[in-house]
C-alpha cells in the first residue's frame, strides 16, 4: 500500500541508481553470522543473484562508488557500483545464488543460501550492497534526494575505505519498504547478520534464484 505520509515516495520497478537494496554473500555468511567483517577487500569476478518477499530497513542511505577486485581470470579490474546501507534491516524469504562455471568434471556448480522463512526473519545491521541491478516495489519515508554523500545523516553513512566522491550525490530516508526483491550485487558487509532457518546447497544443474 501506498505510503500516504508526507515525505514518503513510492517507485515501481525503478532504475538501479534510485533504489535500496537486500543481499547476503554465502561465501562470508558465516564470517558476518560471527560479527563484524573488515569494511574492504578486493572482490571476487563473480556476482550473485538474490530475491526477497520483503525488506524492512531503518536508516537507509546510498550512494555512488567503484568496487576494486579481479576478474574470473585473476586480472585487476574496476567496477561502478551503487551503495545501499541499512542501519538495520529485516529481511523476509531471502533466497542467493551464485554459479561458478567451469568446474571439472560438473562444469557449472551452483551455491544456494536460504534463510528467513517461517516466520523468523534474516536481521541485519550496519548493513552494505554494492549492486548493479535492482527491481522491487518499494515505499520510502521521509525521503530527501540529492544530498551530498558526505552530508547524509539518516543512515549509517559512507563505508569506510569505499572509492567514492563525498560529495557526490546521494539519497537518503528514515525507512525503506521493498517488496517482490530481485537483485545481483558483487559485495556485502554487515556488522552483524543473523541469518534464521539457514540451509545452504550446492546444485549441478546451474540453478539460481531467479
Amino acid at each position: 500500500m501506498e505510503s500516504q505520509v508526507r515525505g514518503g515516495t513510492r517507485w515501481k520497478r525503478f532504475a538501479v541508481v534510485m533504489v535500496p537494496s537486500v543481499a547476503a554473500t554465502a561465501a562470508i555468511g558465516v564470517a558476518l553470522a560471527q560479527g563484524a567483517l573488515a569494511a574492504s577487500f578486493s572482490v571476487s569476478g563473480q556476482q550473485f543473484k538474490v530475491t526477497a518477499d520483503s525488506l524492512e530497513g531503518n536508516g537507509f542511505v546510498q550512494y555512488g562508488a567503484v568496487d576494486s577486485g579481479y576478474t574470473l581470470a585473476g586480472d585487476k579490474t574496476v567496477r561502478p557500483v551503487a551503495v545501499s546501507a541499512f542501519n538495520d534491516a529485516t529481511i523476509t524469504n531471502l533466497c542467493q545464488s551464485v554459479v561458478t562455471p567451469d568446474v571439472p568434471i560438473f562444469g557449472k556448480v551452483s551455491l544456494i543460501l536460504k534463510a528467513g522463512g517461517n516466520g523468523k526473519p534474516v536481521e541485519a545491521s550496519k548493513l552494505y550492497i554494492d549492486l548493479d541491478d535492482l527491481s522491487a516495489d518499494a515505499t520510502f519515508t521521509n525521503i530527501n534526494i540529492g544530498v551530498a554523500a558526505v552530508d547524509s545523516h539518516k543512515g549509517p553513512g559512507i563505508k569506510q575505505g569505499d572509492k567514492t566522491n563525498p560529495y557526490g550525490f546521494a539519497q537518503e530516508a528514515d525507512h525503506a519498504s521493498l517488496t517482490g526483491v530481485k537483485q545481483t550485487a558483487w559485495a556485502t558487509t554487515a556488522g552483524t547478520f543473523k541469518l534464521s532457518g539457514l540451509h545452504m546447497s550446492i546444485s549441478t544443474d546451474a540453478k539460481e534464484c531467479y
